[in-house]
């Protein structure tokens, strides 16, 4: 079967929820949550990515999030909206390994990022380009590339070989999580990537300079960082692919359709409300992030440790200091 083909739009990297007092998976929350995503006007989301505190969770664990993500949005009406799944190890077997448990889980993209703990040995373009495309060559859904400096020990894949290693059939996307947009528009312009569209914008995007023999599924550049949303439409980019829409997931939409109404000055002003939170939710981390859902959705609890809980005095301090992203937020109606 094919997968439901990435469109543009808002996606989140989805949190995983625990019981506070056993740390075991809360799966209640865990589909709540997706369900109020799609029906707020998402896209896609993404299990078991950087949000989704992978690295604290078992194989098995991982393929129970995906899973009831997946049919959590199946149960809702939302069979339209895909769940890609992370699936990140620092062997290409180990790699190819769990992107057939995304498979197998329900998923249909896997979002990878280059192996990193032999820094030294790895961090290099033909490693990366050998690693990526192996990978894809044994992977049984598409894959999409994850260039997070910040979580690979600083190596950033730039724009030459992002190109090179997407002329593979099977990568069909790059979440920038890099936030360069310069290194985005060289990417979406070579490889063709889809667009919203947008009075903005220029009414068809130029043939792809890269071809990609046997490819089935148009590229997607996402925006990997709410902070710039407006920007990552504005450079060319596909959709935006961020934490931040966990919290306020109607405003990173609202940014969106404006960009597409071609109404940039509210745009501009959405992003400007959407900025001053998300950064707050930036600097306090996983924590930071599940306190908010907390605070206005009366879920959302605490990370596994080693994480740390935040103190009551915390949380409120996040809440107040979101509020006013959080008016709009509460102001505007579902899409769904």
């Amino acid at each position: 079967m094919s997968p439901t083909l990435l469109r543009p739009g808002v996606y989140a990297p989805t949190m995983t929820f625990f019981d506070p007092n056993t740390e075991d998976l809360d799966v209640a929350s865990i589909r709540r949550h997706a369900v109020r995503l799609a029906k707020a006007g998402l896209v896609g989301l993404v299990t078991m990515g950087s949000n989704g505190e992978a690295v604290h969770l078992t194989r098995e664990e991982r393929m129970t999030v995906t899973r009831e993500t997946r049919s959590a949005l199946d149960e809702a009406g939302f069979q339209n909206v895909p769940v890609i799944a992370g699936a990140s190890e620092n062997s290409i077997r180990g790699t190819i390994e769990l992107c057939r448990e995304v498979a197998a889980a329900g998923g249909e993209y896997a979002l990878i990022v280059p192996p990193s703990y032999y820094r030294g040995a790895v961090g290099n373009d033909e490693t990366l380009y050998e690693f990526f495309t192996a990978v894809a060559d044994s992977s049984p859904v598409p894959l999409i590339l994850y260039n997070y400096p910040g979580a690979v020990a600083g190596i950033d894949m730039d724009s030459d070989l992002i190109i090179r290693i997407s002329k593979h059939p099977n990568i069909v996307g790059t979440k920038f999580t890099c936030a360069n947009t310069g290194k985005l528009t060289r990417v979406a312009t070579a490889l063709g990537a889809i667009t919203p569209p947008s009075p903005l914008a220029p009414a068809q995007r130029v043939a792809p300079t890269v071809s990609k023999p046997n490819a089935k599924h148009p590229y997607v550049a996402f925006g990997g960082i709410a902070d710039f949303s407006l920007q990552t439409l504005v450079s060319g980019g596909s959709a935006i692919l961020a934490g931040g829409a966990n919290v306020i997931p109607r405003l990173c939409v609202r940014i969106f359709n404006l960009w597409t109404e071609g109404r940039l000055a509210e745009a501009m002003q959405a992003q400007e409300q959407l900025s001053t939170a998300d950064w707050v939710l930036t600097k306090a981390a996983i924590p930071g992030t599940k306190s908010a859902i907390q605070s206005y959705y009366g879920y959302g609890g605490f990370p596994r440790r080693p994480l740390a809980r935040l103190s009551d005095a915390q949380a409120q301090e996040i809440a107040s200091k979101i509020k006013g992203a959080l008016d709009v937020e509460l102001s505007l109606k579902d899409v769904a």
